[in-house]
């Protein structure tokens, strides 16, 4: 099982501030023999429906030496989680938490832009300090 990231226990908080209930921390997906851990399982209600909307979480600090290499290495791991999910026919939707002062600075770059948008990653910003959610930000694949 992975280590948690440092911002784990920020998002965590930020999910249940916002209403979200947590299912399930370190949620296990399995495919083929092989074993992947998203951070969080949680599920909301929908207002005004019976229904419940529920999502899985990684959460990425970028701490490493290059942003680059932090990127490619998250969205290789997104992209993973997602056909995994989508193989499975699994009722989640998933998410790519990051803090808001990373979006603010280093994902507005134009090779940032293009791999979230080519790759659909949805975002949950955050802010770690006071612990809530600052966006959701679902992503549209555009054609080149």
């Amino acid at each position: 099982m992975p280590a948690k990231d440092v911002y784990h226990d920020s998002v965590k908080q930020a999910l249940i501030n916002d209403g979200w209930t947590i299912l399930k921390e370190n949620y296990e997906l399995e495919y083929g023999g092989d074993n992947l851990y998203p951070d969080f399982a949680a599920e909301k209600s929908i207002a005004a429906t019976r229904d419940k909307e529920r999502i899985l979480v990684e959460v990425k600090s970028f701490i490493g030496r290059s942003f680059i290499t932090d990127l490619q290495a998250t969205i290789g791991q997104y992209i993973m989680y997602k056909e995994v999910v989508e193989a499975q026919t699994l009722d989640f939707k998933l998410y790519l938490a990051i803090p808001a002062n990373l979006y603010d600075n280093k994902f507005q770059t134009p090779l940032a832009q293009l791999m979230i948008q080519k790759n659909q990653v949805n975002l949950l910003v955050f802010d770690p300090i006071q612990e809530v959610i600052e966006r959701w930000i679902n992503s549209i694949a555009t054609e080149a």
